[in-house]
């Protein structure tokens, strides 16, 4: 996978919604206590990420001056 800024762990204000983009173009999702609630691919092209979990559902989000909107949520860097 082609190296891009945004490696690394994206967390909502509250701490609730974490990701972490892992630099192999995998991704885990914790929510709450559940360290690995969801886990799949992404691939980012520009500022625009596509995520697809291994149950087969897809998302995707934009990254805009360093904040991650996603599925009407803001992530920031950790």
């Amino acid at each position: 996978m082609a190296s891009h800024p945004y490696c690394g762990l994206w967390i909502t204000r509250d701490g609730y919604i974490r990701h972490d983009l892992l630099p192999n173009g995998r991704y885990v999702e914790a929510r709450g206590n559940r360290e690995r609630a969801y886990q799949g691919r992404y691939e980012v092209r520009g500022n625009r990420i596509d995520y697809r979990d291994d149950t087969g559902f897809t998302a995707d989000g934009e990254f805009r001056n360093d904040v991650l909107y996603h599925a009407g949520m803001e992530l920031l860097r950790a």
